[in-house]
């Protein structure tokens, strides 16, 4: 006899992977939350590396299931190498080797509105740390992102750091990456400093722990005791909140009524791009 085929689409979320611990139970309990609110839907989590199962392994598991139909959403904040290169590989050749399977990939979560209210609210849980006298106005707000080598990814961090400097009403705010790109943290940290503000409030836009926000912590822990004059903290990064779930409801719903898109825009591979003009009609390679 033969099994029945899955009605729905299952939901293959996509992590990066992480060495650390505490990050990996934070993606899975994203993960659970987002089985809990799709309770008539098969849930699956892969990784990109360094944790098991790898992307390869949960698209064959979901396939011995009797899965068909899979709806892959990256679990990642910017479309950049990852989600334009290495996990669509990936997804191809395996859909390329099981004839009858469809596999729907989702858009990143970008710069969505539920983002930026829990970037807003993770701020604001450390304001209380400056006592009665804080004042956002005499504050410098510095939002740190992963950064690489895509400089549309950069430049969405530089967006979110306008929009939070100025609908949050910060005296001043500056952008600055783990990596790659430039200004790196330490370096804007020292460049914010001249400008004279005595609080500092450090945000990392990252969805879970850590090497990087370990990274963040111990740069202003170095920033702190180089100047002591100044009080700095870092807030909370994005986490498993309850509107980071909706986000991937709504990135779901927009893949599988075929909505979700990249943005071809800023598509170095296909348009002249300043500072990557060497990059259009490149084939687009990956690691993974």
């Amino acid at each position: 006899m033969t099994a029945s085929v899955p009605s729905s689409p299952a939901v293959l979320l996509i992590g990066h992977g992480t060495r650390r611990a505490a990050g990996v139970a934070e993606f899975h309990h994203l993960a659970e939350r987002l089985q809990q609110a799709l309770p008539d839907r098969r849930c699956l989590s892969g990784f990109l590396e360094l944790v098991d199962p790898d992307l390869p392994k949960a698209l064959e598991a979901l396939w011995q299931q009797g899965f068909r139909q899979i709806t892959a959403l990256p679990a990642l904040l910017m479309a950049a190498s990852h989600v334009k290169n290495d996990i669509p590989a990936i997804l191809n050749a395996f859909q390329a080797k099981h004839p009858g399977l469809e596999i729907t990939f989702g858009a990143d979560l970008g710069i969505h509105p539920y983002l930026l209210q829990v970037a807003r609210e993770r701020i604001e849980s450390v304001e209380a740390h400056f006592g009665p006298d804080y004042a956002r106005q005499e504050t410098l707000l510095v939002v740190i992102g992963r950064g690489g080598s895509d400089l549309d990814a950069n430049a969405n961090i530089s967006k979110i750091t306008r929009i939070l400097w100025e609908g949050m009403g910060f005296g001043w705010a500056e952008t600055a990456y783990t990596a790659v790109a430039a200004p790196l943290m330490a370096e804007a940290l020292e460049r914010s400093h001249r400008l004279g503000f005595q609080r500092l409030i450090v945000f990392p836009y990252l969805l879970f722990t850590g090497r990087l926000v370990e990274q963040v912590d111990a740069t202003v822990a170095d920033y702190q005791r180089c100047h002591p004059d100044v009080q700095a903290v870092v807030a909370p990064y994005l986490n498993a909140h309850p509107l980071i779930v909706s986000a991937f409801l709504e990135r779901l719903a927009e893949a599988e009524r075929g909505e979700a898109q990249m943005n071809c825009q800023f598509c170095a591979y296909r348009t002249p791009i300043i500072g990557r003009e060497d990059w259009q009609g490149a084939l687009q390679t990956t690691d993974h």
